[in-house]
Order: structure tokens, then sequence, then C-alpha cells
């Protein structure tokens, strides 16, 4: 999915409490990038499970192939396991803007992940401008994503 091209693309957005800080921030940001923004939660840094806000997005993006996601935990490693979980989910946990780009171009990741712990306010916001502004490149890499979701 192109998403540099559509801002009418849904982004689901959720975290927990280690990502809460790092997802207002995202949020505003994908807001001013004209893209239409669902908070999934969760909506105070009180004490949460990381899996049950990777779920959800994972969920809302398997319902909607045309939408993609922004998932956030302390350090990102958890949230983007539990959403890579689900087949048709490519969450790719992003530490710089290369990351982000290739995550996109050649990986159509469709959710980025990030550290909110880990992760300063600016490069969250680097990394998802690079993110929404890259395009999959495709060719040979569509026969890479498809051996991804093919059962052992």
């Amino acid at each position: 999915m192109d998403y540099a091209n559509r801002q009418s693309t849904v982004v689901w957005i959720a975290s927990d409490h280690g990502g809460f800080d790092g997802k207002a921030v995202a949020l505003d940001h994908i807001q001013s990038l004209g893209y239409d923004v669902k908070d999934l939660g969760t909506y105070s840094k009180d004490s949460v499970d990381y899996p049950d806000f990777a779920k959800a997005v994972a969920r809302k993006i398997l319902e909607n192939p045309d939408h993609c996601g922004v998932l956030l935990c302390g350090t990102g490693i958890g949230i983007s396991i539990a959403a890579n979980r689900f087949k048709g989910i490519r969450a790719a946990l992003c530490t710089s803007e290369a990351h982000a780009k290739m995550a996109r171009k050649h990986n159509d990741a469709n959710i980025i992940v990030m550290g909110g712990r880990t992760t300063s306010p600016e490069l969250i916001r680097q990394m998802l401008s690079t993110w929404f502004s890259t395009t999959f490149e495709q060719g040979r890499h569509i026969r890479r994503i498809e051996k991804i979701d093919q059962e052992e």
C-alpha cells in the first residue's frame, strides 16, 4: 500500500504506558501530516499490557488493508513481536530514519513501531515523516513479502 499519496488513509495508533508520551508526539505529528488518526489507547500512564494494544491495531489493519498503524511501548520490542503474530501484519521496529525508509521501501510495513522510552520526540517525528513519504518499491520485494505469510 502506498501511504505517501493517500492522506485519506486511516492511521490506527496505540501504545502501552511506556509509549504513552511518545504516542502523544506521534499522534500530533501524523495529524499535522493530514492523516485521519484513530487512537486505540492507552489513555494514561497506568500500567497496561502491550499485547492488548498490538492486537487492537493489527485487527483494525487486517479488517481495513488500506489503513496503517503506529505502535509504541517502552522499547518497541514487545509490542512489535505481539503485532507480528498476525498473518498479514508487517510491523517494523524502527530506530532511525533509514529503518523507517527501508521498512516501507523494501518491506511494505503496514505498522511502524517505536520505543517511547528510547526515542526522542524529534526522532519520532522524523521517522514518521520518512515512513509516510516513502513508497513501496515492489518488484523483487513482492515475492519476499509473500513468503513471509506462507505456512510452514
